[in-house]
């Protein structure tokens, strides 16, 4: 089972660069690197944690620059989003954006998508929070038109429209992995089963009740049971844990790292190294 890592990656803590380098130079599979574009000060919307919202949320590094920088410097380390809020973006500039990285990458992406939870920070990107579901899919057939390997275009909707282009580069694989975050239930994992590659649960809880439900929907879509991912994000280890996604049949686990300076990043770098 590959272990990969995520943290809050902010103007405070270890840079991208540095930590790229020890995460390979370890033997580490992957970063992964949520994005917030901002946390408006008057928010009504809850920390889903419950408490009050970590100073880093509304610190966070573009995800994306620092994603490339950590691709400069590295030649196996995975990258990923965990996650993407695809409704708070334009999606042609996100598609040009992704198919960049994953072309320099030599295709190291992955793109892990997320509905958010924040109102008042989608409201500002002019979302429509009841809309923001179904305003992702229409965003990620958008983006798959724009990486088709001949001119396609679409029109969704919701609006979202791109004209039959010619768009370089093209992701590695003709598209990146795509993994989709959120809490169990039939509607996500129909949405799984319908435009992903696997489903990216937050801790891990319920895998086991969870999985089998997933399944049936995966395979009810006429999905190969083999190609199904599951890839449990920002887990705290232990090695009963570990061993549990495994025999579920995990090909991946995230671990999470505190968004610290680099000697408690370090530090905590070395004490995950015993799960490699």
């Amino acid at each position: 089972m590959r272990i990969s890592t995520t943290i809050f990656l902010t103007d405070e803590t270890i840079t991208p660069v540095r930590l790229a380098r020890e995460l390979e130079e370890r033997g580490f599979a992957g970063l992964y690197l949520p994005e917030h574009t901002h946390i408006p000060v008057e928010r009504a919307t809850p920390y889903p944690a419950g408490g009050e919202l970590p100073r880093e949320y509304a610190r966070l590094l573009d995800p994306y620059v620092a994603l490339g920088q950590a691709a400069a410097v590295t030649e196996r380390l995975g990258l990923g989003t965990g996650v993407t809020l695809l409704a708070e973006h334009d999606p042609i500039a996100l598609a040009k954006q992704i198919a960049t990285l994953d072309h320099l990458s030599g295709g190291r992406f992955t793109l892990g998508l997320g509905y958010g939870w924040n109102r008042e920070e989608a409201a500002d990107h002019g979302v429509d929070w009841s809309t923001r579901r179904g305003l992702t899919h229409d965003r990620l057939a958008l983006m798959r038109a724009l990486w088709a390997p001949e001119p396609t275009a679409y029109e969704a909707a919701s609006g979202d429209s791109v004209r039959a282009s010619e768009v370089w580069p093209k992701p590695a694989g003709g598209a990146p992995r795509i993994l989709l975050g959120g809490a169990a239930g039939p509607k996500l994992f129909a949405r799984i089963a319908e435009c992903a590659d696997g489903w990216m649960p937050i801790g891990g809880r319920g895998l086991t009740e969870s999985l089998p439900v997933l399944r049936a929907a995966w395979e009810a879509a006429g999905r190969d049971p083999k190609a199904l991912r599951l890839v449990p994000y920002a887990v705290l280890p232990n090695p009963g844990k570990l061993a549990h996604y495994a025999e579920l049949g995990c090909e991946e686990v995230v671990l999470q790292l505190p968004p610290g300076d680099e000697p408690e990043v370090l530090r905590t770098l070395d004490a995950y190294v015993r799960y490699l």
